[in-house]
């Protein structure tokens, strides 16, 4: 004879089931935070971490990278962007938005719904969210090139696994000033991974794959994919250009 369905038991299954779905998710995550955290390093900047960003900057050919004035990229198929290196501007896309960002002067910016000019009260916040969507991806994107950016230091350090590598802080500018990252390089200088301490992550030295590089149309090297736990980002469609 089935039970009937009182209250008591439809909360129970209830319960059952947010348990079977949440557990196995604390797991992981637990898991993963005791796995990968640790505790930033506390070094001083030195003349020997500017010597290895030069080094990193000279096995990624930065002057190609500085001589292209034009990068067209997709992130995670989401947001697409046309940045204007040279002039300092980007169009941003995402869903029905763009935003025309004026880099140097964001008040200067210009915002799009469905391909109509918008001048609503939320196109500030339509500004704020374009500008905050490019200082992350176009991070993923060019953040070896940024090493000596203004407001950054860099030191030597050696994580927990005894990895030696070159912490670079950036302590103004982008969208969370504060963030420390732990670039990890091959044999010959070329970054191959790295670790972060930021402010949107709860797991602190998390590290990230940089691969999957290709060359570009100006000879300026750049990632297409990165790897992070069981997750990946993937950059596609980077196009190049220089006048």
């Amino acid at each position: 004879m089935k039970k009937p369905f009182t209250f008591k038991r439809i909360l129970k299954i209830i319960s059952g089931v947010i348990i079977f779905f949440t557990l196995p998710t604390i797991l992981l995550l637990g898991y993963i935070y005791f796995k990968y955290n640790q505790d930033l390093p506390i070094v001083k900047p030195s003349v020997e971490a500017d010597i290895l960003a030069h080094k990193m900057l000279k096995s990624l050919d930065f002057e190609a990278y500085k001589n292209t004035d034009y990068i067209e990229f997709t992130f995670k198929n989401r947001h697409h962007y046309k940045w204007n290196k040279l002039e300092n501007s980007c169009q941003v896309y995402w869903k029905q938005f763009q935003v025309d960002l004026d880099l140097a002067n964001t008040k200067n910016s210009k915002v799009l719904i469905g391909k109509q000019p918008y001048n609503g009260v939320e196109k500030n916040q339509y500004i704020k969210t374009a500008i905050d969507y490019f200082n992350n991806d176009s991070f993923w994107l060019v953040a070896p090139y940024k090493v000596f950016d203004k407001g950054t230091t860099r030191a030597i350090a050696t994580n927990q696994d005894g990895e030696k590598g070159l912490l670079v802080t950036y302590t103004s500018g982008g969208s969370t000033p504060g963030d420390a990252y732990l670039w990890h390089l091959d044999q010959n200088n070329f970054p191959k991974s790295f670790q972060m301490w930021t402010s949107i992550l709860p797991i602190d030295g998390f590290p990230s794959s940089w691969d999957n590089w290709t060359t570009t149309k100006t000879g300026a090297k750049l990632p297409t994919f990165h790897k992070l736990g069981f997750l990946g980002l993937e950059i596609t469609g980077i196009k190049t250009e220089k006048n």
